[in-house]
């Protein structure tokens, strides 16, 4: 009698948390934030958590990590990160491609520009963005700011600047020379800032996606302000609408308008990347969209800014994904993020606490995400 072997089951990967250059800059909440999703991530993936990357350590070549920012090229071939299979986030050919510059082309006959910078990218992307140059040199920042005062104030902004960090108005070419000093050439040349034209009655929309082995989701939302423990608005959460399936199928939702235009633009955006930047892949990928009205009541629309790495939509992205797996059916949820200061944050029955302490610098703060169980069934959109 002959005896049927079942396929071996492939061996799980041994999942970690990857903690790079921004190690550093991280304080308690955003550590153990991490260390918290990078838990759920491994559950998903039906494991368990391994710990945090050491180089020195050896560890099986089938291993997963979850970077805590997006990855250079070089970095992810030393960390035996080849696909999307292998991290949740993202990997860029070169550092800059990573930040707020790429959403601009430099000015035309731009003096200077880094390694690896495309040309073409900015060519493809130029009715997908705001009105805007990204510049390496001084006299590429003063033509880029000439060209865009005729329509009002601009607006400086540094590339690794989070929220509304590292970002200033200036109405002449005085303002702009003392930012520029204030810069410096050398950091200029090596960093890079945006100049963009300055809008009013902003509106923004995420849109993006995530893949998980088999799974992927894609998703739009808006994000919300909070007040901190120190009586500064500060990021608050997310409400997202996350689809079981690619781009094509979030397209498809009922939408309004704006809402439709945000996801093309993300999604040609996005496509644009991948063709022009040889080398870059994401498993997770998160597109900023802003609407607004310039000085002479011009309404634009345009990517802002992405991000390929663990961000504050992450719990409710990972929340959707689980509710995806456990019931195929499910063709969209509603899912939200909340990052909430203070010691009596009510969470509601059901949320998933991401992180609930006392952080040496924010103060008390209570994150969680929710996922709505009255879901869709089917492709009629929400």
């Amino acid at each position: 009698m002959k005896v049927r072997l079942s396929p071996a089951r492939p061996a799980l990967p041994v999942v970690l948390v990857y903690r790079g250059q921004r190690k550093t800059d991280q304080t308690g909440h955003e550590v153990e934030t991490l260390w918290a999703l990078a838990r759920q991530i491994a559950e998903l993936k039906g494991t368990t958590l391994a710990g945090e990357f050491n180089a020195s350590d050896a560890y099986p070549a089938h291993r997963y990590l979850v970077p805590d920012d997006t990855l250079t090229l070089t970095q992810a071939r030393k960390l035996g990160v080849r696909s999307v299979r292998d991290l949740f986030g993202g990997v860029v050919p070169f550092p800059f491609v990573a930040t707020k510059l790429i959403a601009h082309a430099l000015p035309d006959d731009a003096q200077a520009s880094p390694p690896g910078w495309s040309r073409v990218f900015g060519e493809h992307t130029a009715s997908l963005v705001l009105p805007g140059h990204s510049a390496f040199s001084r006299d590429d920042a003063c033509n880029a700011a000439r060209m865009l005062w005729p329509q009002g104030h601009v607006r400086i902004k540094r590339p690794y600047g989070i929220g509304g960090a590292g970002q200033s108005l200036v109405a002449d070419m005085n303002e702009l020379e003392a930012e520029l000093d204030a810069l410096g050439d050398a950091t200029l040349r090596a960093e890079g800032i945006v100049v963009e034209r300055q809008l009013d009655s902003i509106e923004t929309l995420s849109v993006g996606q995530v893949t998980l082995d088999d799974l992927v989701a894609s998703y739009y939302g808006v994000q919300h302000l909070t007040v901190n423990n120190h009586g500064h608005h500060v990021y608050g959460g997310t409400d997202l609408v996350v689809v079981h399936g690619g781009f094509d199928m979030l397209a498809q939702l009922d939408v309004t308008s704006d809402i439709h235009e945000a996801i093309s633009k993300a999604r040609a955006f996005d496509a644009a990347v991948q063709n022009d930047y040889a080398g870059f892949f994401a498993s997770r990928r998160n597109y900023d969209v802003a609407w607004g009205i310039d000085a002479q009541g011009v309404r634009h629309c345009g990517v802002l800014e992405q991000s390929w790495r663990v961000g504050g939509a992450t719990g409710a992205e990972l929340g959707a994904l689980r509710m995806f797996r456990a019931d195929p059916r499910v063709y969209a949820v509603r899912a939200s993020t909340r990052e909430l200061y203070g010691d009596d944050v009510q969470v509601p029955d059901g949320a998933c606490i991401v992180y609930r302490g006392v952080d040496a610098r924010a103060g008390a703060i209570t994150k969680y995400y929710t996922v709505d169980r009255h879901t869709l069934q089917g492709s009629s959109g929400i």
